[in-house]
């Protein structure tokens, strides 16, 4: 029987600013750090040792698996890096304060933005100050100007179908250190959370969601490892 842990980051610079980050390449905090090796700490006292660890491209989420395993003494697990583990893009509103948004907005239409499964945020206009059109991790991809979770789930699921499915197959333990939301994409594909229930899912920054799967990759068990911090599931497992 498989085992996957879903790593979200620890807190980011601009988590603790309280901006929309989406694919800007912000770093940990001093904190965020410290929640990655807690992780670590975790996953060691839990036994669970990867075969592998899929990241994005991003190094918030590329440092906080990298510091977890450090921390359990897995440095030789193999890293697999792809933007598809990106989280969301969050088109217009890279980079902006979210309380001052809210203002702007009103905060009824930034909780559609940020929270509905299906309605994304005014796009990124072309040249604006987080076009990622022109970095070279993105070289021949088509890359979005915004994104729902559902139109981010579209392109985390053919990832999970080609690369991380067929390891968890095998029968290998993955380590998927990401984000929030494409990590809520992995959730909602694996427990067929509905559309209208996903809002509701939330993944907390820098404690590891372990799913035991079964021959189909279905969750047979879940918990979060660090059981103070934890949230609800989005079943019951």
């Amino acid at each position: 029987m498989p085992r996957l842990i879903l790593l979200r980051h620890g807190q980011s610079q601009w988590n603790l600013e309280n901006r929309f980050t989406g694919w800007v390449d912000v770093d940990l905090t001093a904190e965020g750090e410290a929640q990655a090796r807690h992780s670590g700490t975790l996953m060691a006292g839990a036994g669970f040792r990867p075969a592998v660890l899929f990241t994005s491209v991003l190094t918030r989420a590329k440092r906080t698996g990298a510091l977890a395993l450090q921390t359990a003494g897995l440095t030789d697990v193999p890293v697999v890096e792809d933007w598809r583990l990106n989280e969301r893009h969050y088109g217009g509103l890279t980079g902006l304060d979210k309380a001052e948004t809210a203002l702007k907005h009103g905060e009824d239409q930034v909780k559609v933005w940020r929270r509905s499964y299906d309605i994304p945020p005014p796009p990124l206009e072309p040249g604006s100050e987080w076009d990622f059109t022109a970095d070279p991790r993105y070289a021949g991809q088509t890359i979005p100007d915004t994104e729902s979770l559902k139109l981010t789930l579209e392109r985390v699921l053919p990832y999970w179908n080609e690369a991380i499915a067929p390891r968890l197959q095998a029968g290998d333990d993955v380590l998927v250190a990401a984000h929030g939301n494409s990590l809520r994409a992995i959730v909602k594909h694996l427990f067929a959370v509905p559309d209208d229930q996903i809002v509701g899912v939330e993944i907390p920054t820098g404690n590891p969601l372990e799913i035991d799967l079964d021959a189909d990759l279905k969750p047979v068990a879940a918990r979060y490892l660090d059981a103070a911090r934890a949230q609800p599931l989005p079943v019951a497992a």
